[in-house]
């Protein structure tokens, strides 16, 4: 309760994780030793189009709800964790991001945040603040590393393409603003896939690998595509481009010759980045996540094609103690990842 004194004896720690999407915030948890409170996903609109007063109080609003769900109180909160879409200008204050409103720049968020729940719960509480994408990986490192301190590599593409490196200690690299391991913006090996140079919503012209393994450039391999397959549904219906492109998963899965090069396509890309981040890394674990690899999305064959395609293309370019052990496995949190990765980097900070 509110002002009440917390006794550890009678009250467990937890580590609360926010999520903060361009659309939904989530909120997740972790006890004092790691474990998760709930797999439950517990999701809120963000509300960014009311400003950063009204995300702040649905962020507030999202812990006591998942207090509440879970038979918890303030009083056992020691920490909390942001995971919010970069980039940044400094620790905790936004820079301009295509996910969120243009008067979000230069917002302090860690200081609002921090007085937000202070005022909730009666007293400070600890924050820390970071890349979602990064903080997913911890989530999934947490996972895949069991009782090891080896390193780990998550990739996951869905509109964009996430990228964490997680070290020995359970923590991402995220470099002097927060920027680090922004892999997806790095260039693609467009000689070895032999393809030609899109342009990245980032606004760079380099051939961001982004482009060539998620959504955003999807429209790009379509249309490149369809100059083989001239008689081909897509080529003749009148469906708007965002619509075409969401097809082509499920195109995929029945076969499609099509939409099976595509994603072959873009497994090979992204095998070849596996490539080149692990020569630069050394990760013993790379995990592969994003909507791919949802279960409930795809079947057993289209994830186990996609994932040996990666696998087999980036093998040759390792080096042989890194061919010997690395392994290639599909992220298994979904949605909660980033929420619980969040948690998990309060919890290793309050131990120093």
């Amino acid at each position: 309760m509110k002002g009440t004194n917390f006794n550890m004896t009678q009250s467990p720690a937890i580590f609360l994780g926010t999520d903060s999407g361009a659309t939904t915030s989530k909120t997740g948890g972790v006890w004092s030793d790691g474990t998760t409170i709930s797999t439950r996903l517990l999701q809120q609109p963000t509300n960014a189009q009311a400003g950063t007063a009204a995300v702040i109080r649905g962020w507030v609003d999202g812990i006591s709800a998942y207090l509440a769900d879970n038979s918890l109180s303030w009083d056992q909160v020691q920490g909390v964790g942001l995971a919010i879409p970069g980039p940044y200008q400094r620790y905790g204050v936004l820079d301009r991001s295509a996910n969120l409103p243009a008067s979000f720049t230069g917002w302090d968020v860690h200081t609002e945040y921090s007085q937000a729940l202070a005022e909730r719960a009666g007293r400070a509480i600890p924050l820390v603040v970071g890349n979602d994408g990064n903080y997913g990986g911890v989530a999934e490192a947490q996972r895949v590393r069991g009782n090891s301190q080896s390193s780990v590599l998550m990739l996951a593409p869905g509109s964009g393409l996430g990228v964490a490196y997680i070290d020995s200690h359970g923590l991402p690299l995220d470099g002097d603003t927060l920027a680090g391991m922004e892999g997806g913006h790095m260039p693609a090996p467009l000689h070895m896939l032999g393809a030609r140079t899109y342009p990245c919503g980032c606004g760079k012209d380099w051939g961001c690998v982004e482009v060539y393994t998620t959504i955003s450039g999807l429209p790009y391999l379509l249309a490149e595509k369809l100059e083989k397959y001239p008689d081909h549904d897509l080529a003749k219906t009148s469906a708007p481009i965002k619509e075409k492109v969401l097809s082509l998963r499920s195109l995929a899965q029945k076969g499609d010759p099509l939409a099976t090069e595509i994603f072959d396509f873009q497994a090979r890309a992204l095998g070849f980045h596996v490539a080149n981040l692990t020569i630069a890394l050394d990760p013993t674990f790379v995990v592969i996540g994003g909507g791919l690899m949802d279960p409930e999305a795809t079947t057993d064959t289209f994830r186990a094609r996609y994932l040996g395609i990666i696998h087999d293309t980036a093998m040759p370019y390792l080096w042989p103690t890194q061919r010997a052990r690395l392994t290639i496995v599909p992220a298994s949190l979904g949605d909660l990842s980033q929420a619980i990765g969040a948690a998990l980097v309060a919890l290793y900070k309050s131990r120093g």
